[in-house]
């Protein structure tokens, strides 16, 4: 949630913040704000509600001078979002500002005993709570920024990263971070700060991922400087990133979702090369190498993942249990983590996010670490905190996904399961070589097969006119298609707020049946697999009571398109892969649907892209 950027240099602040705020902005758009010390050594605080262009407009006519500023765009937890919540937030004196990315769990109590010692507080925010701690702590202590802020730092219960300055000493920012991702850029003389790598990209591609517990001191003239809690000096690593700025621009396209969707099919050629050889005959993945015998050894694999991640482990799930023949669980991870789960060290733990930060996958993994077992990771963001905390696992290398809608990255994080699934079971003997071989076949096409079925783009926009004003969609699908239900939904919730179920065909006579009527349109993933006949039976159930269907069918299928009201036609491709083509018309409809209503699909209302608190 929310985005930080910081700056300290030589350069003009302001356009490198806001710039950096756009470039965030997928992390919460609530309302943002900007901390600059000005060239006359006072500090500037300007913030309004709304996104990072109504905080441009605001600053038009202010005084923007300097070189040296944080800023952030939030995404509300605690107080409503309003320009008095918005960060940064400043403390009593005036001296500090602050911003802050997490929650503050023992804010209320903090701000008790403070509120007792005489302090004002002017918001509802938890954040505002920790800036006037760290000046309460300076003040009475006599102690500089870096030691009051260690100090306080202790006394505080929750997850954050936050950035201060501190205007009695302008050639200084000061980042920490706790369970919530900070980004260091070094440049000649300067340091960059953010969330992730994306505002840095454009101005140095050297970076240090602070790891959890760190507290970055970042002074122009001087080596980045990084400490503990209990100012223990820590070895940071500087590394090179890997990413350009063509990778975070809209190319040309309308919205960063439709770009994203359009990007699958070179995305997942990314994701498969150097894994899957030229021949299209042979699957390797380093982790099944370096790892094999703990892999190998599994008694049984727990997927944990949150949202799109959750859809796309419950695929994993299927063709590992079917290549593998390894038990599978699927767990919400924000559920697993309390549930005082029972987690062996003959237990493989997969963990699936896009980020690499979701709060409630990172607590998941820590504790299925605790308990012994062997954790694999499956992530986008290189450098973030999921896969440092895993022993091992597989990038998906779909490239940086701005759009809030998870797309590129469910089909990347399918690709990967699936080539996890193929790589294990060759060694566990448990594939015939002809399957194998076919589906490794199949899996190398999938680009190819992709590319044929955004061609339908134009057909799919038309059809969304027909059900733009819907107030209730269903989708149905079974086997490893009823994962893919289950995000068209949830593409069709987030992005147009019609409100959407997906659900196993079968399971749609137990309920969700008394639901259909003329009004109700019935989204089917029909194609010619082994149950091509239960769904053909399913497809009859809802016509009889008047439900229009929309079906995705196999090529040349005119048994289905007598039977339903529409018809979109994939390419073939084995059925364990299914769900990599079928996701893309379902992607395209939420989209269009989206774009029908007037929605900002790109920024839906209420959600984030990083879930980085509880």
């Amino acid at each position: 949630m929310c985005g930080i950027v910081g700056y300290i240099g030589k350069r003009d602040v302001y356009p490198i913040l806001i710039k950096g705020l756009g470039r965030l902005e997928y992390r919460g758009y609530d309302s943002a704000g900007v901390a600059m010390i000005n060239t006359n050594g006072g500090l500037n605080v300007y913030k309004t509600k709304g996104k990072v262009a109504d905080l441009e407009s605001y600053c038009k006519d202010k005084d923007v001078s300097g070189n040296i500023g944080i800023a952030h765009t939030r995404w509300a937890t605690h107080g409503e979002p309003s320009s008095v919540n918005a960060h940064p937030h400043f403390s009593q004196s005036g001296n500090l500002a602050i911003i802050h990315n997490g929650i503050i769990e023992n804010y209320t109590d903090l701000k008790n005993k403070l509120r007792s010692k005489g302090l004002i507080f002017k918001s509802d925010t938890d954040t505002e709570v920790l800036v006037q701690l760290i000046e309460y702590v300076q003040e009475k202590k006599n102690i500089d920024l870096l030691t009051s802020g260690q100090l306080a730092l202790h006394e505080v219960i929750g997850a954050y990263a936050i950035a201060i300055l501190d205007k009695r000493n302008p050639g200084r920012i000061i980042a920490a971070c706790k369970q919530s991702p900070l980004v260091v850029g070094v440049g000649n003389d300067e340091f960059f700060l953010a969330s992730d790598a994306t505002p840095i990209i454009e101005y140095s591609d050297k970076v240090a991922y602070l790891e959890d517990g760190s507290i970055a001191v970042m002074e122009p003239g001087k080596e980045l400087k990084v400490v503990d809690i209990l100012n223990r000096e820590l070895y940071q690593k500087i590394q090179t990133v890997d990413l350009n700025l063509g990778q975070i621009e809209k190319g040309g396209y309308p919205h960063y979702m439709l770009k994203e969707i359009f990007e699958q099919p070179e995305c997942i050629t990314n994701c498969m090369r150097g894994r899957i050889n030229i021949e299209a005959t042979n699957v390797t993945l380093s982790a099944i190498i370096d790892y094999k015998q703990q892999l190998l050894s599994a008694k049984r694999i727990i997927i944990v993942a949150c949202g799109t991640s959750w859809h796309a482990g419950l695929i994993g799930k299927q063709v590992i249990e079917n290549f593998c023949r390894i038990p599978v669980e699927v767990e919400y991870a924000s559920e697993f983590r309390y549930r005082h789960p029972v987690i062996t060290d003959k237990d493989v733990v997969i963990a699936i996010s896009q980020s690499g930060e979701t709060a409630d996958t990172l607590a998941a993994v820590k504790l299925a670490k605790k308990a012994g077992a062997f954790i694999f990771g499956i992530c986008n963001a290189i450098g973030s905190s999921i896969p440092r905390a895993t022993m091992t696992g597989s990038y998906i290398h779909v490239g940086p996904e701005i759009g809030v809608a998870s797309t590129k990255a469910f089909t990347g994080q399918v690709t990967v399961l699936t080539m996890l699934a193929l790589a294990l079971a060759k060694e566990k003997g448990t594939i015939s070589e002809d399957k194998y071989i076919n589906v490794v076949k199949g899996l190398s096409e999938i680009p190819e097969k992709m590319r044929e079925t955004l061609k339908l783009n134009d057909q799919i926009s038309s059809l969304s006119r027909i059900f733009t004003y819907a107030r209730n969609f269903l989708y149905l699908g079974r086997g490893y298609n009823y994962p893919v239900a289950l995000e068209g939904a949830l593409k069709l919730k987030e992005i147009s707020y019609i409100h959407a179920e997906g659900y196993p065909a079968a399971e749609m006579k137990h309920g969700p049946i008394a639901l259909i009527d003329s009004d109700m349109p019935v989204v089917v993933v029909a194609t010619r697999n082994a149950m091509y006949e239960k769904v053909i039976s399913n497809i009859e159930v809802v016509k009889a009571r008047k439900g229009k269907v929309i079906a995705l069918v196999s090529k040349g299928d005119e048994t289905i398109s007598k039977l339903v009201d529409e018809t979109i036609e994939l390419p073939d491709v084995p059925e364990c892969l299914e769900p990599l083509v079928a996701t893309i018309p379902l992607q395209l409809l939420a989209y269009h649907i989206a774009v029908r209503k007037g929605k900002n699909v790109d920024q839906p209302r209420n959600l984030a892209k990083s879930v980085t608190v509880e």
